[in-house]
């Protein structure tokens, strides 16, 4: 086996607009993310990623400083760094991506970057499928098949790829349009694909969006039961989705469809809410429950998406206070449910078994991972 050279660039602002509800950084809003407070999750996911590969039989060829050096040497491998390809200057664009991972792909047998769809864009318009790519997840979206489950999960197909045990194939890159993202209008297009080496279940499928007459009877009746159970003087967190706001409609509420909301006692509470508004509902109520959806063949319930619900929320939130829904035809399609929310500690807390309804007062139960 010989050893070989792996690509690593991180975009260290992917993510940061999650928590505080602005659903992705691309353009203008990574501005605004900073002035909500927001924090950067990228290096901490670069750190994971490359702490939790075990193998050492590769070298690193990396983007200048919060591109991928900082981490590098921050981290297990910082021996195997032998070459940094480009200059930036912060804070660093789109183009800086493009602009390295052309010129690394020339140097390197494999492409690792940490990000989100818009990411893996900009790495498609650099390599189209030149090279293997891994992309670790880091972005608020990621809808992209190309996408590893989680950081670990990365590592872990890195160490199959460094062994000469994968497969590959053309995988999907998709990406939305972040300002209708904003505006409640979910905009989602097939940008290209990029080559993935591909193990078992280590990679996340395309994200699917179902609408047909039987999906909606579905989360009419879904819709009817929560109503009719919610108890008195407690919050509730809605979650993004179609399944989870039909719970608005039956109850008359103007909830976001793609944001979080807090509804109390049949009136909405605060609508699109941030990490921040989150953690002051429970403050003051002591209490909240959570209503989420899983992603339509994806199967993540936290971690995609609804970034606001995040692990300092979720741990002041029982188990049995989170409330998976889905329509019958998509918790068919599943497997299993998925949680990847930065915190390992909060995913060990929710991982199991959880039910899930999905009609009127009728549950599957189902492994969250």
């Amino acid at each position: 086996m010989t050893c070989k050279y792996v690509g690593f660039i991180v975009n260290p602002i992917a993510g940061m607009g999650g928590a505080v509800g602005l659903k992705g950084t691309d353009g203008e809003a990574y501005l605004e993310a900073i002035k909500r407070g927001a924090k950067p999750v990228a290096p901490l996911r670069a750190l994971e990623f490359l702490n939790s590969i075990k193998s050492t039989d590769f070298y690193i060829v990396s983007a200048p400083s919060v591109m991928g050096e900082n981490y590098i040497k921050m981290s297990i491998h910082s021996t195997k760094l032998i070459k940094v390809v480009g200059d930036i200057t912060p804070p660093t664009s789109r183009e800086d991506t493009v602009r390295i991972a052309r010129e690394m792909s020339k140097l390197v047998d494999i492409l690792v970057f940490v990000g989100g769809d818009g990411t893996a864009r900009d790495i498609c318009t650099a390599v189209n499928t030149r090279i293997p790519v891994i992309g670790v997840p880091s972005g608020v979206k990621m809808y992209s098949a190309v996408f590893a489950l989680n950081p670990r999960a990365a590592a872990e197909l890195l160490e199959h790829y460094l062994n000469d045990d994968v497969s590959f194939a053309e995988r999907e890159v998709l990406d939305i349009n972040e300002e209708a993202f904003r505006r409640d209008s979910l905009e989602v297009n097939l940008y290209c694909y990029l080559l993935t080496p591909v193990h078992t279940y280590l990679l996340q499928p395309s994200k699917t969006i179902y609408a047909d007459i039987d999906e909606e009877a579905s989360k009419e009746a879904i819709a009817e039961y929560i109503a009719e159970s919610m108890e008195p003087n407690i919050p509730y967190i809605l979650g993004p989705g179609s399944t989870v706001k039909s719970i608005c409609k039956k109850i008359n509420l103007n909830c976001t469809l793609l944001g979080v909301d807090v509804v109390l006692n049949g009136k909405l509470l605060v609508r699109d809410a941030s990490e921040r508004d989150l953690l002051e509902v429970i403050k003051m109520y002591g209490r909240a429950k959570v209503i989420v959806s899983p992603i339509g063949r994806q199967g993540f319930i936290f971690g995609r998406g609804n970034q606001q619900i995040s692990p300092l929320v979720l741990q002041y939130i029982s188990k049995d206070d989170i409330i998976v829904v889905s329509t019958a035809r998509k918790a068919r399609e599943l497997t299993r449910l998925l949680v990847d929310t930065g915190d390992e500690k909060v995913n060990s807390k929710l991982r199991g078994y959880m039910k899930v309804l999905v009609d009127y007062n009728k549950f599957l139960v189902m492994k969250v991972e």
